[in-house]
């Protein structure tokens, strides 16, 4: 029994020196003068780098975010790709002091993994994506096929469950990431590709022949996505989640990257207190009080990021309005505590 208590402490000693060891992420990240976010590797609309190594995407803007907050600079910040199986470790570990990655929150990462999620910047559900000539119109039609999946994925978890349920058999064809996915695929390794619906129609685009290939209308789970830190430091998930409340609430005030000097001199209270004219919201959080207004002027709010890249008018063309990605006003789920 004393050796067992001895193991038990000694356990909890070495918990509390690994949370310790990132108490203060936020003067860490002061310190080397930079955020070091974690990313997906390629997925066109949430995280890609260009040919000169330049990072867009609405996961990649939500890290600017949190750099302009810092330090009223959106490029301080430098992005990790990471694969699926890599990015839990790299944000445990300290290699990164945010995953901004397409991850799905769910209750056993939330609470076996010692990380936070934030908040939902991205409702999303699986699907499943195949070629036109196959001849099937529906994922109720896909008994005996040939699945292409990313392993480590919640994808890989609710594709076995969907066929378990309906009584359908497949293959599952597994890949360690997701480029290597989209390349079976496309070169007809696999009958069909499942995975984030907004993440098919990303990856659509990357394929030799497009529109060759359609994206079934079934929904087979909840996704909801989101960036996530390390527990154990509460100013770092306060500021965290505050620049993600903050997008969306200067998105219901109006508040734009277009006219956010202007919304200055706004008498709305709401407004001014978004914007730090008045009262004191940034010292709870180890910033500025206009912290967000440097998070509006320099990245925009959740709107402008959305259009900007996974928006109608993009490649990606995911329509917002009126999908559980709009504001609560407007009917879907995008919901922020008021700042007051």
């Amino acid at each position: 029994m004393k050796k067992q208590l001895v193991t038990l402490a000694l356990g909890a000693a070495l918990g509390l020196s690994a949370s310790a060891a990132f108490a203060d992420t936020l003067a860490d990240v002061q310190a080397k003068g930079y955020l070091q976010c974690g990313v997906s590797p390629s997925t066109p609309g949430f995280a890609a780098p260009d040919a000169n190594n330049n990072w867009a995407g609405l996961d990649v803007d939500f890290c600017r975010a949190m750099a302009a907050a810092i330090f009223d600079d959106p490029q301080a910040v430098r992005f990790t790709p990471l694969t699926s199986k890599e990015r839990f470790t790299a944000l445990s570990s300290g290699e990164i002091d945010v995953l901004s990655r397409t991850t799905t929150w769910t209750m056993s990462r939330d609470t076996n993994l010692g990380i936070d999620f934030a908040g939902v910047t991205f409702y999303d559900g699986q699907g499943f994506m195949v070629r036109k000539d196959l001849g099937v119109s529906s994922a109720t039609e896909l008994s005996g096929a040939a699945i292409c999946i990313e392993a480590g994925t919640t994808t890989e978890l609710n594709a076995a469950d969907y066929f378990s349920s309906t009584g359908m058999e497949y293959n599952a064809v597994v890949f360690e990431d997701q480029d290597e996915v989209v390349k079976a695929y496309d070169d007809g390794r696999c009958d069909v590709f499942t995975t984030d619906s907004s993440a098919l129609a990303a990856e659509r685009l990357s394929l030799a022949n497009p529109d060759e290939n359609m994206i079934l209308p079934e929904i087979i789970s909840k996704e909801p996505l989101g960036p996530s830190v390390r527990q154990g430091d509460d100013l770092w998930f306060n500021i965290t989640r505050w620049v993600y409340f903050a997008l969306l609430e200067s998105e219901e005030l109006g508040i734009t990257q277009a006219n956010v000097d202007d919304m200055l001199g706004s008498d709305n209270p709401g407004v001014r207190r978004v914007l730090g004219v008045e009262g004191d919201f940034g010292t709870a959080i180890g910033l500025s009080n206009d912290w967000a207004y440097k998070v509006i002027k320099h990245v925009g709010n959740y709107n402008d990021i959305y259009e900007r890249h996974v928006g109608a008018n993009t490649p990606v063309g995911i329509e917002r309005a009126g999908s559980v990605n709009d504001l609560w006003t407007r009917g879907g789920l995008m919901y922020a505590p008021p700042i007051r």
